[in-house]
């Protein structure tokens, strides 16, 4: 009899231990999936990154190189308006006097990448020496247009010389 006491009241133990248990173990599955989602979210924004950073690279080295070898874009009155990049001709809008913009689309893995380039040849302020200022701002899903929109990463580098 005493032992049949005994196991009655030790009957909700066991319920007890189990809800225990599952919250415990449901607990650890969420901290690891939110660790999971973290790290998706990261690694696909630092493939992102670096689709802008490279348009943004590409900008410069086309602006440099149609500088440099050709040197018939970036001059007071240009004798052309287009380069080419990208195995593409652009054309090149002259904003103001020796200041010169064109865009790259299509740049990237899928292809969406782009860069918006600014060369600017405007005499310096003393004592500054350097005469060729281009800045590049890339992005990693432009399109078409190079218009950043949602989730755009923009990357901008800039060199004189």
């Amino acid at each position: 009899m005493k032992i049949f006491k005994k196991i009655k009241k030790n009957r909700g133990f066991v319920i007890l231990f189990a809800v225990t248990l599952a919250a415990i173990l449901l607990s650890i599955a969420i901290g690891v999936t939110n660790i999971a989602l973290k790290e998706i979210k990261f690694g696909t924004s630092a493939k992102d990154t670096n689709e802008a950073f490279f348009a943004a690279d590409t900008g410069i080295e086309c602006a440099m190189f149609n500088n440099k070898s050709t040197g018939v874009v970036f001059i007071d009155p240009p004798s052309s308006t287009s380069i080419i990049c990208n195995n593409s001709s652009i054309n090149v809008i002259e904003n103001q006097l020796s200041v010169w913009t064109f865009t790259i689309i299509g740049l990237g893995n899928t292809g969406q990448g782009c860069a918006k380039v600014v060369v600017d040849k405007r005499p310096p302020v003393p004592p500054i020496t350097a005469t060729t200022t281009i800045i590049a701002k890339g992005y990693n899903n432009g399109g078409s247009t190079c218009i950043s929109g949602t989730n755009t990463i923009e990357r901008e580098l800039k060199t004189s010389y």
